[in-house]
């Protein structure tokens, strides 16, 4: 199961790498960071719907009051779990066979 997603942006767009494990989702969220085009945002848990923001992110958000905290943290959740609906409803191209000749 990829319960973990692990956003981020890109040229000013949100988007997410899912993950099998915590784990895996610290060191994909890691990764990201060191990438300069991609901008870190945090790790989602779609199984207790929880948000974890990234390092700097987590900072800013403690500075906000009651309110604002909640506001971040439902916007940033409503991305995370469009993202995921998104994912979980694409479906690849469907295959062409080629014409069977009945003789």
């Amino acid at each position: 199961m990829n319960r973990f997603s692990v956003l981020y942006t890109l040229k000013e767009q949100y988007h997410h790498i899912v993950c099998s494990t915590q784990q895996e989702a610290v060191t994909v969220l890691q990764n990201v960071s060191s990438n300069p085009k991609r901008i870190p945002v945090g790790i989602y848990d779609d199984k207790t719907e929880l948000f974890e923001w990234e390092s700097s992110r987590q900072q800013a958000y403690n500075r906000g009051d009651i309110e604002e905290q909640g506001k971040l943290a439902n916007q940033i959740i409503s991305v995370a779990q469009a993202l995921r609906r998104r994912d979980a409803s694409w479906q690849p191209a469907v295959t062409v066979r080629r014409p069977s000749f009945f003789a």
